[in-house]
């Protein structure tokens, strides 16, 4: 029996207090650990107003702009065939691709050693915005990856069954 489609969650994701902003609500969502809502909304606030003394700029801006330059837009996907798995090359759509992009930079500002969870993420964040940096690095590899594998994209066509 075939899958379904993938259903997305219904509930709805509260913009942040300050910027007013969804995207930057669901951020402080992902760099959460353990429940802990109130830190992880600090550590992120401090990040964006390290940012905003080092840019002179919107750091709400320099967010967005982080994210869009981190986000992929090519990713590949396991597919078996014939009783070969191939990695296919698949367009990664809205939800996910924005997604991805959050938490490679949260991933990229945790594996920095030595410093405040705020200053790492501020850094990541000015590096992903002069596309620079770890999460830059990771994005770049996923689509050396799918660009390698471009050979398998006729299978993407394939449904599973």
């Amino acid at each position: 029996m075939p899958r379904k489609a993938r259903a997305y969650k219904r509930h709805r994701i509260e913009a942040d207090y300050k910027y007013n902003s969804i995207k930057l609500g669901k951020f402080i969502n992902y760099v959460m650990e353990r429940g802990k809502k109130t830190v992880a909304t600090r550590v992120v606030y401090d990040a964006l107003a390290v940012v905003a003394d080092k840019t002179k700029t919107d750091p709400k801006q320099v967010f967005e702009q982080a994210v869009k330059n981190v986000s992929p837009i090519l990713e590949v996907k396991g597919r078996r065939i014939g009783g070969a798995n191939y990695q296919v090359p698949m367009e990664v759509q809205e939800p996910r691709k924005t997604t991805l992009g959050m938490k490679w930079i949260i991933e990229a500002a945790r594996l920095k050693k030595g410093r405040p969870m705020a200053e790492k993420l501020a850094n990541e964040l000015m590096e992903a915005y002069n596309k620079q940096g770890a999460a830059i690095k990771k994005r770049e590899d996923v689509h050396r990856m799918a660009e390698a594998n471009k050979a398998f994209a006729h299978f993407a066509r394939f449904q599973r069954r």
